[in-house]
């Protein structure tokens, strides 16, 4: 079985996509014959991030890097975050001549320039440095993947993104009551927009899914709005299905899990024409894309649920482990030293295998 080594920042207990993709691909890689070993903040002490406080930011120091991954002897190691646990990884396999991979799924850039006013540019710049170090980095969408390469970064490879379409589905369940629904699932941020959705005039009742630290302040000033605080399994795929519109307002978002999960439950999607819903919803058919989020929510409103449920259902957690198991071989294929028959008398010293470091 092959042994790939996943380092990450972001992991349990948080709830985001970054977390949910890597435990649903750890799965669907297992029966493809693959092993998924984490290396997380876990592993070292950790700080309370200062804007973030339930998100804690890890301490790494060189020697427990090291020592892990020398004791998990993987035979690939991928990055997932540009954290602190990312770049002492980086600067490991760096120091080492160790191939590596790396994916790219928030746009700090854009996070940090609208929070903190500090240039796109020069966080672009930092970010090009750590992912153009590796042998490759995986974009989940197709504009991510052409925004990357238009900024500098090389050699982008294609992922994507599944659903558990038993989990999520359509249900005879109405939990918020008869009169129509525009509900809201993720993170509540102030990155995720969620004030231009509970600001919008429409019929009915608006319904937020999730926690995070904007969500007292919204509370205060949409009372009118349901805030069922953070719903998981069950429970959450009947805030889904009680639903008529799912309604994204993220400008930021590289994709957006959180949209095949609503497609999967028959809700049409509204959001804005960004990266990440203008790759996902098949305008029309699945969702409408407006710059207006009050005209794209009204008009899902109309659209036939089980078209939203088709399109989810081209989405799999299979597809996305072959795509991934496939670009680290693809990756890593040239950095893998060659075999060569035992010479007579003495032999040029090899690049040491991962699993020998």
């Amino acid at each position: 079985m092959m042994r790939i080594l996943v380092v990450t920042d972001a992991w349990r207990p948080q709830v985001n996509g970054v977390v949910q993709t890597y435990e649903r691909l750890a799965e669907a890689a297992a029966a493809k014959g693959a092993q998924l070993i984490f290396l997380t903040p876990a592993h070292f002490k950790t700080v309370p991030c200062p804007t973030y406080p339930s998100i804690r930011l890890a301490l790494p120091n060189v020697s427990t890097c090291a020592r892990f991954i020398e004791a998990t002897r993987p035979d690939a190691i991928h990055i997932a975050t540009e954290g602190p646990v990312g770049w002492m990884a980086r600067r490991y396999c760096r120091r080492r001549g160790i191939a590596f991979t790396t994916s790219f799924h928030t746009r700090f850039p854009e996070y940090l320039s609208s929070r903190f006013f500090i240039p796109e540019a020069w966080t672009h710049a930092v970010l090009r440095r750590f992912h153009n170090a590796g042998a490759g980095i995986m974009a989940a969408t197709d504009t991510l993947a052409i925004d990357l390469k238009q900024r500098g970064y090389q050699r982008v490879m294609p992922w994507t993104r599944g659903v558990d379409t038993n989990v999520f589905r359509p249900q005879p369940v109405r939990r918020f009551g008869d009169e129509p629904v525009f509900l809201y699932v993720g993170r509540v941020a102030i990155e995720k927009n969620i004030g231009a959705f509970l600001a919008l005039d429409l019929p009915g009742k608006k319904v937020v899914v999730g926690d995070g630290p904007a969500l007292a302040s919204l509370q205060q000033e949409y009372p009118d709005a349901v805030f069922t605080g953070q719903q998981r399994g069950e429970a959450l795929a009947e805030c889904y299905a009680s639903a008529d519109v799912f309604v994204f307002p993220s400008r930021t978002d590289t994709f957006g899990i959180v949209l095949l999960e609503a497609m999967a439950s028959g809700l049409p999607i509204a959001a804005y024409p960004v990266m990440g819903p203008a790759d996902v919803v098949k305008r029309g058919v699945s969702g409408v894309l407006d710059e207006d989020l009050g005209v794209a929510a009204r008009q899902a409103l109309t659209l036939d649920r089980a078209n939203a449920r088709q399109e989810a259902l081209t989405f799999s957690w299979d597809h996305a482990a072959a795509l991934f198991l496939a670009n680290i071989e693809r990756a890593l294929k040239p950095s893998r030293p060659k075999r060569h028959p035992a010479p007579q008398r003495s032999a040029p010293v090899l690049p040491k295998r991962l699993d020998e470091t």
